[in-house]
This record gives structure tokens, sequence and C-alpha cells, in this order.
């Protein structure tokens, strides 16, 4: 590697971040004080409970992702906050987000599951216009999120309080994949991952105002969309701008190769006023931008695609 960080190395080689937003039906988020292990549900906090809880779904046939979230400036004394975001079907803008707090940790597992395997969900949801950003700072799984996550961290904090944006909530995290875009983040509710932020791309991020040009440098993708069609989905960005996050959006993969190197994709979206556009196009890796990178602990050399957009097609529904 030409740097001793994945991090700056994939900066090097100008590495997309785009179709690395992980797909899963829930996040489930649990407050525990840092520091966190290399794996982080065997933290000293962690009660055994909630580990075996881990392992469980792991082998589910929901996809759960488990992390551990934390801001000692937020933290409530003698409770522990657990969050739960569910991926709706159909049309949406997000994933529909639950919030509740046990006065023990070990209360947390029995409480997760019964949320996980309850069927009327909906009774746990909170209507709230709180939005949540959750920061890697994971250092003892990669030390390019200690590196470049921490520091971020509190310059996010900080520039949340200075923008009085009360109803913002920044949390350092656990790992959730893409140490090599760090800083990373996920927004929630909308489950929209990011990379390589800096304070003014998270200003623009935050109150969804300015240019969006360097939309095509951060933003990793959409967390309700598959891989494909997220690479489609920041065309649709930078097509209609910042009204494009108030839409709601459901896909279909129309076509896909068996080596998922050719994909036909449609996102239909539904605008505030009731309105309906749908748009089609081919997302393709591009084998000739095909990078081969190390992470910082000198493993094995991974093989990272590099998807373009063609074919682009649009139609409207009234």
């Amino acid at each position: 590697m030409l740097n001793s960080f994945c991090a700056l190395e994939s900066r090097y080689v100008g590495e997309d971040p785009i179709a690395n937003a992980e797909n899963f039906d829930f996040f489930v988020m649990v407050e525990c004080p840092t520091p966190w292990t290399q794996q982080a549900f065997n933290s000293q906090p962690i009660p055994d409970n909630l580990r075996n809880l881990v392992k469980e779904f792991s082998e589910s046939e929901k996809t759960v992702e488990f992390l551990l979230f934390y801001n000692e400036e937020l933290k409530q004394p003698d409770v522990t906050r657990v969050f739960v975001f569910h991926k709706p079907t159909g049309f949406t803008q997000g994933y529909s987000q639950y919030e509740f707090a046990v006065s023990d940790i070990n209360e947390v597992a029995p409480a997760v599951r019964k949320c996980l395997l309850d069927k009327n969900l909906e009774v746990y949801s909170l209507e709230s216009t709180t939005r949540d950003i959750f920061i890697c700072t994971h250092g003892s799984r990669d030390k390019c999120c200690a590196k470049f996550g921490n520091p971020f961290y509190r310059q996010a904090k900080t520039i949340v309080n200075n923008l009085g944006l009360n109803h913002v909530r920044i949390w350092q995290t656990t790992h959730f994949g893409g140490h090599r875009f760090a800083p990373t983040a996920i927004d929630f509710p909308d489950a929209r991952y990011y990379a390589r932020l800096d304070a003014e791309s998270f200003t623009a991020i935050l109150t969804r105002t300015g240019n969006l040009d360097f939309i095509k440098r951060v933003y990793r993708g959409w967390a309700i969309l598959p891989e494909a069609a997220q690479v489609l989905e920041r065309e649709m960005i930078s097509m209609y701008g910042w009204q494009w996050f108030n839409y709601k959006v459901v896909h279909q993969i129309i076509t896909q190769s068996d080596d998922c190197k050719f994909n036909r994709v449609e996102l239909s979206f539904m605008k505030p006023d009731g309105s309906f556009d749908t748009v089609q196009a081919d997302v393709l890796v591009d084998e000739n931008k095909t990078l081969y990178l190390n992470d910082c602990s000198g493993g094995e050399v991974e093989t990272i695609p590099q998807y373009y957009v063609q074919n682009l097609l649009t139609s409207v529904h009234v």
C-alpha cells in the first residue's frame, strides 16, 4: 500500500464510494459507553443474553445489524437507550424508527427480541422529526476509524450545535463497514451512508442546501436499495437535487446477469404533490476500473467493482 491507512489509499486511487450501503431488514443500536473491543459485543458492559441475541439473529432469515452507540453529553442517568430501525415495504423515504429505554442493560435483549419478532411492530413506532447520525469511531476495529472518525465526531457535534439543530443527534458508533471511507456516517431514519465527510459536505447534508457537486465524492448509497439500485439513485440525486430526499421510492431489478455485472434497474418515486415518475437504466460494472485494495491490517486484497450508468430513460405517470 502507498499509505499505511486504507482510507488514504482509497482516496489516492480515486475509489468511487457508491454501492457500499449495507442493506438490512433491521438496524438495532444499543447505547453502551466506550471503550469498545474489536468485536464490539464482547465489550465489558455487554451481558451474555445480549451477546447470545446477536448470535441468534446472525443465523436468522431476518437480516439484522447490531451496533453500539454513545455520546457522553446525551447520556441519561440510569437508563440504556435502544434504537430500532426497520426497513418498510413499498414506497418509502427511509426506515421506520423506534426508540425505547430500559433501566438495566440486562433488559435490552428480551426487549429487542420482542420488538424484532412482533408482527405488530408499528406499536413501537416513534412519530418524530429526530434525526440520528451515527459516525464510526471504532478504532479497535480499524485504525482509520480512530484517526479520521474520532476528530470528525467531535467536529460534527460542534457543527450541529453551531447551527442550532435541536432535532439532530450525533452519536459515535461501532463498525458498520467501509473503513476505507473514514470518516463515514449513517444518517437515520433515511438510512443513507456517507463517506469522507468534512465540515462543508456535512453542513450541506445537514441543511440540505447548497451545490450538490460533492455528492459523488461522499455518497455511499441508500440502505433501502440493493447495490445496483444505489448507483442509479445517486444519478437521481444529481438530477433532482435536494428535493429528491423528499420523494418516496420503490425499486425493481428488471434484469440481472449471473455475475451481477449487468443490471437493468427501475426506480419509481412519488413526489409530495402525489404525482409519480419512473426511471429506468442499465447499471454496469466498469471492468477497466476495477480496483484491488488492501485494508489496514494487511489482509487479503479486496476486489472492488466500480459502476457506471447508461441507457437512462424516464417516463411520467399522472
